[in-house]
């Protein structure tokens, strides 16, 4: 009985020890990971510190939006033409007044709605028409004088246009030379939002208009002015004036005549201003 009592006395302390050792091992395993979560726990905490720098600590990349405006204020062309400067016209201000008169007619453009921008010329290039000698086809206007037509005065305020009779009129401008010409630029009332019918405009070496002549614009759809059928198209007076592109065609003289033929408010015939875009040919 006693060895009996001995044996299981024996037992229960081994049973004890055992259970001792397995929650000292237990308890190390459990306790063993704290020391690194707590480091994955800081590790996170320190990459969030670093997303969350001030954005000034870090360059800013140059923003294309925000650099100075020059590409916007000269015309890529300019980049593309070497010898070419943009040409900034001196415009005079708007100055629709009244009832505006009906200008459906045919073959009509809309108006540019907005000032127009600079034209590419060569280097160079002035207004070869400014204070130059003109004559008309009408010796007496009605109204002002022959010679406003080139003195630099676009504004549509009284004594500051001409006015012809009606029918077919032309004005002939005398650049004193031949000239290489680039653009022309007129303007013919534009206190009232008119169209001029038969708008033609021609370039020659004589006053005659017999040699060498070269017809730059023309819109005369019906030949009603008797220099062929154009097809440029016909444009509402504003103070933006008509530009007439003639670098592209080359055009060489030494006078420019410009015709019309009445408008859509009445038969009469005026201008403003023409100006003369060129160079004294080499």
């Amino acid at each position: 009985m006693m060895r009996e009592g001995f044996s299981s006395i024996v037992k229960l302390c081994v049973l004890l020890l055992l259970a001792m050792s397995l929650c000292f091992v237990f308890s190390c395993k459990k306790s063993s990971p704290e020391p690194s979560q707590q480091q994955v726990e800081e590790s996170p905490k320190g990459d969030a510190n670093d997303v969350e720098k001030p954005a000034p600590d870090v360059p800013k990349p140059p923003d294309v939006s925000e650099e100075p405006n020059t590409v916007k204020e000269t015309p890529t062309e300019v980049q593309a033409k070497p010898g070419f400067v943009p040409i900034k016209l001196e415009l005079p201000k708007p100055m629709f007044v009244g009832t505006p008169q009906d200008t459906k007619v045919p073959n009509r453009e809309e108006p540019l709605g907005k000032p127009r921008p600079s034209f590419l010329a060569p280097v160079g290039t002035t207004n070869v028409a400014l204070g130059k000698p003109v004559t008309a086809s009408d010796e007496e206007p009605i109204i002002g004088e022959t010679e406003y037509i080139t003195d630099d005065d676009k504004e549509a305020a009284d004594g500051s246009y001409v006015e012809y009779g009606p029918f077919l009129q032309h004005v002939t401008i005398d650049l004193e030379g031949k000239h290489e010409i680039y653009a022309i630029v007129v303007w013919h009332y534009h206190k009232q939002a008119v169209v001029y019918y038969d708008v033609v405009v021609q370039i020659a070496d004589d006053p005659d208009f017999i040699t060498n002549v070269k017809t730059v614009f023309n819109n005369d759809i019906d030949n009603s002015a008797g220099l062929g059928v154009g097809k440029d198209k016909h444009y509402t007076e504003t103070a933006e004036g008509k530009l007439i592109d003639c670098l592209a065609q080359g055009a060489q003289g030494r006078y420019v005549r410009l015709y019309s033929y009445g408008n859509t408010s009445n038969d009469m015939n005026h201008y403003i201003e023409v100006a003369v875009y060129g160079k004294a040919a080499g």
